[in-house]
């Protein structure tokens, strides 16, 4: 029997298709087989069939098929579905007529989800890098930025507290102005087919993500401004980073004659000032890495002068000796030089002046975890998230140490908040 075949009245479908395919940049046979998809449900609806419709549309000619899946035999008992079906045709007459009425809408969203499709399989490939984009408009809780012509990335700033589930990827005082140019390094890529896009009002926001905060986000930039890093000679080996505020970067090299840390400075600091001035003055210490832990330790707590480090490898602790007038250096504001150093090199760091007298030691088996309360006076009152206590100790006149010293303000802003509102 001859099949009831039709060109659609408007024009070659397949050269059209053809055409969009390539002005979208969307594979030929994709967008073939999700037109046929569509129109298979629009047919299916319009015709009232009892059971599914499928569609085929003639790669050569154009012609569209409708076929109607009509199940055979019995349903498995168990679900319910049928696992053979024939297939009968009830392609309609005016068959041209009815795709060219949903065409339109079909491949408009098939356009659409391609490009998203389409950049979610680009840009899922380059989480990590390092794009620059310009500022197309902000919000409180994001900012939009342009990537490229027609291809927009969200870089969040919401309030985490209000927003739990959501992120803050701004440093702190950063503001953006419209057609900034702003670095921003790629987290995320969502993917739009699997879940429903998050909105920004009525509008679907960007599936990229991009962050000013990450820490790889200063690594890519010194790969861009020393070219020792990029070649391979000098290697970053750890970054801490208090985003908007003060970063340090441990740096090692693979060349017995070459210093590290004076590659990534560069001549009169001109390499690590790129670098400060891309991240909006955030202040940024390049220090040197060392296989010795002592050394290492004490290099991460530069620009303070240390008079001896003592490390215990087994506890991942180190105990630092500083000169009294360098104690608060050694610190920092708010136990800022001191958390960064802990960060960066990954050990727990107690830090004492010289004129600092010990208490009897304690062993091994009674750190402060299994201390009495009536005898951890000396130690910090600092308890971490993971139920752990900081085992350092704590200031003369106040409960907390150094690196937690910005918990007392905290306290002392807290009590007098509480004694206004009463």
């Amino acid at each position: 029997m001859k099949r009831k075949g039709r060109l659609l009245a408007t024009s070659e479908l397949i050269e059209a298709l053809q055409a969009l395919a390539h002005e979208k940049k969307i594979d030929e046979f994709y967008l073939i087989e999700r037109l046929e998809e569509s129109l298979a449900n629009s047919y299916q609806r319009i015709l009232n069939l009892d059971w599914d419709a499928r569609v085929t549309i003639d790669r050569s000619s154009g012609k569209i098929y409708v076929y109607e899946l009509v199940p055979v035999g019995d349903p498995d008992p168990e679900t319910g579905e049928y696992s053979e079906f024939t297939e009968r045709d009830v392609t309609p007459d005016d068959v041209s007529r009815i795709a060219a009425m949903s065409a339109k809408s079909v491949i408009s969203s098939i356009v659409r989800d391609a490009g998203r499709q389409s950049i979610y399989q680009e840009f899922s490939q380059r989480v990590g890098d390092l794009v620059t984009g310009t500022v197309l408009q902000g919000t409180p809780d994001f900012t939009i930025i342009k990537i490229r012509d027609g291809i927009e990335a969200e870089l969040p700033h919401f309030d985490t507290e209000k927003y739990p589930n959501e992120r803050n990827e701004r440093p702190f005082g950063e503001r953006y102005r419209h057609n900034q140019r702003l670095k921003v390094l790629i987290i995320e890529v969502r993917d739009p087919l699997s879940a429903s896009p998050r909105q920004r009002g009525d509008l679907a926001r960007p599936t990229i993500v991009v962050s000013r905060t990450h820490p790889d986000l200063i690594r890519r930039l010194f790969e861009i401004e020393v070219p020792e890093i990029y070649e391979g000679l000098v290697e970053i080996k750890s970054i801490a980073r208090e985003p908007g505020i003060r970063s340090k970067v441990a740096v090692s090299s693979r060349e017995g004659n070459l210093d590290p840390v004076g590659a990534c400075v560069g001549p009169k600091g001109s390499r690590v000032r790129m670098v400060v001035e891309e991240l909006h003055n955030e202040r940024v210490d390049v220090i040197q890495w060392s296989e010795d832990p002592a050394v290492y330790v004490a290099n991460a707590l530069s620009p303070a002068r240390i008079s001896h480090v003592t490390v215990d490898t087994e506890r991942q602790y180190a105990t630092v000796l500083v000169p009294d007038d360098q104690l608060s250096l050694a610190i920092g504001k708010e136990g800022q030089n001191a958390r960064l150093a802990a960060r960066l090199t990954g050990w727990h760091i107690d830090i004492k002046s010289a004129s600092y007298e010990p208490t009897p030691e304690i062993q091994a088996d009674d750190l402060l975890i299994d201390v009495p309360s009536d005898e951890a006076g000396d130690f910090c009152a600092y308890i971490g998230e993971d139920g752990f206590p900081c085992r350092n100790h704590a200031r003369p006149n106040s409960r907390y140490c150094g690196i937690h010293a910005h918990m007392e303000a905290q306290e002392n802003t807290d009590t007098t908040g509480e004694t206004s509102n009463k």
